[in-house]
């Protein structure tokens, strides 16, 4: 089996092929994922992402999909995890029906503040964190206890860190020197209001924001424009990919790593073979 694990982050196998824009580890290849994915087509028995699309503009997110059937063989399987916006929303008006009709109730109403934060924060963040770092910051035990049964593992991160090769950090120098150049020059031309912006745009592509949501009815709708059949909602630990739950991608014997996520796969058709054969630099505009 061939596995390809897109945007991997710091999770990630092995027995798969990882790759993101920023690798955190000498077993994950770095690459501009902007410009498409590396390898010919039909490469991979199986794509998987978890927690990429959203980051992407709708349109981005369509050419990044294309490119993850492109590179699947025949009848292999793409994998996507992403927030579930109907889980998301559905629990935010338990909790909002909740709070509303005990406001005397702490955990009620807590539970709803984070309901509110979870549906909004990364659409429209401004610093690192957001208003969903500072509530994990300042809540209690038992507060916390329900941020865990949403987030899941995300809540105490698993403190690895990425490597820090001196190529890096000559790359890390360079952009903030180049960082400081460009805010110093909009503060003469724009002012204070310009430099606010222009800290909001860079952070804005910085890859914490939210650039759409997705349901099982949108997600099946995207797949099937793409040719993919068979199209399911499945759990963290299920999965057409065999031994999939023994990678520890989704889940582990703790349960899903990210309990808010939507775990979607679809199998690449004939009709998809024929379908994604397009040339990479159209992807070059992708966030």
């Amino acid at each position: 089996m061939k596995l390809l694990n897109v945007g991997c982050g710091r999770r990630f196998h092995p027995d798969w092929t990882n790759i993101d824009l920023v690798a955190s580890s000498p077993e994950v290849r770095e690459y501009d994922l902007r410009k498409g994915l590396p390898f010919p087509d039909g490469s991979f028995d199986a794509v998987y992402h978890s927690h990429v699309l959203e980051h992407l503009d709708p349109t981005s997110a369509e050419e990044m999909l294309r490119e993850c059937v492109r590179v699947l063989k025949p009848e292999g399987v793409l994998r996507i995890v992403v927030p579930d916006l109907e889980g998301i929303a559905r629990e935010y008006l338990r909790t909002l029906e909740s709070a509303a009709s005990d406001r005397d109730n702490p955990a009620a109403v807590f539970s709803h503040q984070w309901m509110t934060r979870e549906l909004l924060d990364q659409m429209c963040r401004q610093k690192l964190g957001g208003e969903m770092g500072q509530l994990m910051r300042t809540s209690h035990e038992a507060e916390q206890a329900y941020i865990y049964s949403r987030i899941g593992q995300e809540l105490g991160g698993n403190g690895s860190v990425g490597r820090k090769t001196i190529w890096r950090r000559v790359k890390q120098l360079t952009l903030s020197l180049r960082k400081r150049i460009a805010l110093t020059a909009v503060s003469v031309i724009e002012g204070s209001s310009g430099r606010m912006a222009y800290r909001e745009a860079r952070f804005r592509q910085s890859g914490e924001i939210h650039r759409w949501m997705y349901d099982r009815v949108s997600l099946t709708q995207l797949v099937q424009c793409l040719g993919l059949e068979s199209a399911r909602v499945c759990s963290a630990s299920e999965s057409k990919i065999p031994g999939f739950s023994s990678y520890g991608l989704d889940s582990d014997s703790n349960g899903a790593r990210k309990p808010d996520s939507l775990f979607f796969e679809s199998v690449k058709s004939t009709a998809a073979c024929r379908q994604t054969n397009f040339p990479q630099s159209n992807l070059r505009s992708a966030a």
